[in-house]
């Protein structure tokens, strides 16, 4: 890598940086052009010779969200072995994340898609999020008889909309009124589906 292109790669990792705790703290309605450049340390003008937009820097950011959230649950079940019970894990972990960091929530599965002006990559990337962190145990599970493909591919779509919905319920409403309830509410739902 030559000169430039370490300078450039060091600035867009300033906005984005920028964007991101603009994002974690205060939410998409404060995360244009001006407040991440100012946060960054730079002029708007500046932003966009590294970015075509805030759409492009949103989804830089929402990339680097999805990253996180596999780190953090990888952190937390690197050490248990595969199987059925290391979906459940990861799956927990994964709503875990969400709790602790409920402004990515918001910006993944609340934010209307036009206002965010997200593009069809992202979608992807979010909607793909908990099927990318279990699929490796999904096929460990089939390939040992501990469950069969069409279920398993069955209980993977089920998993993705009832976690949303718990999560929805939970952050957006506070419902059911505490952690411990929420979180022994999803252990249920999660243990039903993965052992029907």
């Amino acid at each position: 890598m030559n000169n430039k292109e370490i300078k450039e790669k060091r600035l867009k990792g300033y906005f984005i940086e920028a964007a991101k705790e603009i994002l974690k703290g205060e939410g998409l309605e404060c995360a244009n052009v001006r407040n991440i450049a100012e946060r960054a340390g730079y002029s708007y003008a500046t932003l966009y010779n590294y970015f075509k937009d805030l759409k492009e820097l949103i989804f830089e950011c929402t990339k680097d969200f999805c990253d996180e959230c596999k780190d953090f649950v990888t952190a937390q079940v690197q050490e248990l072995p595969d199987g059925m019970e290391k979906i459940k894990k990861i799956i927990m972990a994964y709503i875990n994340f969400f709790v602790q960091y409920y402004s990515i929530f918001e910006l993944f599965f609340l934010e209307r898609i036009s206002g965010m002006g997200i593009k069809r990559d992202s979608i992807k990337v979010i909607l793909k999020l908990l099927d990318d962190l279990c699929s490796k145990q999904w096929e460990y599970s089939i390939k040992n008889n501990l469950i069969e493909k069409q279920s398993a591919l069955k209980n993977m779509e089920l998993l993705r909309y009832t976690v949303t919905g718990l999560l929805l319920f939970y952050i957006n409403r506070r419902h059911p009124d505490t952690y411990n309830d929420f979180i022994n509410l999803c252990e249920k739902n999660i243990n039903a589906l993965i052992e029907s």
